[in-house]
């Protein structure tokens, strides 16, 4: 009788050839690999190293050189690190998933499509995911300035960002649990979706155009102005002043608003407002209906 349990290989496993605990140098040294499995390998020196490859795993593997993944697609990786050398790592790269790995290197993912990243941490993510399109983030950590520059389809959960000017002309962005410390977040924005997070930075999502935050608790020095179409369900706006300048706005704020100068339109409900600005030499005031508790 035959005690060993049963193992299930996939057809697509079964056709993969491996390479297993390998040391590749020198510039394209796996130029257009493709149906490969590469497991404990170090992509060391050398430029572009799986240039041009597809149908690809990767297993515990390591990049210390630049332009490793350009003009790919179907990549899979898992346990791998990015070193600080690897950088501009992942660019015009489609249908790609990395898990539990960790990047080091700035300027990775530029011009990709269908990219889902699971159980990140991104060390240094300037100028990281710019330009592209069906996002997936999934408990991502990161660290630096620019992310998401241009971005498009972007759905993320228990996103931890510490850095400036996020999302910069970024188009369809949901965003759920997550924690951003940024400046200048959500600029140039187009529907965006916030839910059940804290948002910390100035300058809130200026310029920008069908922007909601439910659940949400936002600390914004002149926060939330120039928008069209701003929505508030159930936020908390906590040392935020001068907030929406020039918006359109439908605010539904639990708690204090410490001061509201000159919306545009819209109503704007909260239990107080310490301050209230409405300028009929820059804005016509009635256009805008203020609800407090404490005038009821």
């Amino acid at each position: 009788m035959n005690n060993t349990p049963d193992t299930f290989t996939s057809a697509a496993e079964q056709d993969m050839s491996e390479t297993r605990q390998a040391f590749l140098t020198g510039e394209r040294a796996e130029f257009f690999a493709h149906d490969r499995r590469y497991v404990d390998t170090i992509f060391d020196d050398g430029e572009s190293p799986l240039k041009h490859a597809h149908d690809i795993e990767l297993r515990s593997s390591s990049f210390k050189w630049k332009y490793p993944l350009w003009y790919c697609s179907d990549i899979d990786a898992k346990d791998c690190t990015w070193f600080e050398m690897a950088r501009a790592g992942v660019w015009y790269t489609d249908h790609i998933t990395v898990e539990d790995s960790t990047i080091e290197a700035p300027k990775n993912f530029r011009r990709c499509h269908d990219v889902t990243l699971r159980n990140v941490d991104f060390v240094n993510a300037e100028e990281t995911l710019w330009a592209c399109s069906g996002v997936t983030l999934d408990n991502v950590s990161a660290h630096g300035d620019y992310l998401a520059m241009n971005c498009a389809d972007v759905k993320a959960d228990n996103l931890r960002l510490v850095g400036n000017y996020p999302f910069d002309g970024a188009r369809n962005v949901e965003i759920s649990n997550s924690r951003l410390i940024s400046k200048d977040c959500f600029w140039n924005c187009e529907n965006v979706t916030v839910r059940d997070s804290f948002i910390s930075g100035e300058y809130l999502a200026w310029n920008s155009r069908n922007v909601t935050f439910e659940h949400c608790t936002i600390e914004s020095l002149q926060g939330l102005c120039y928008v069209d179409h701003l929505v508030l369900r159930d936020c908390r706006l906590v040392n935020t002043t001068l907030a929406f300048e020039y918006s359109s706005v439908d605010a539904d704020v639990r708690g204090t608003i410490d001061s509201v100068f000159n919306p545009s339109s819209g109503t704007i409900r909260a239990d107080h407002i310490n301050e209230l600005t409405l300028d009929p030499a820059k804005i016509d005031p009635t256009a805008t209906t203020i609800v407090t508790a404490d005038a009821a």
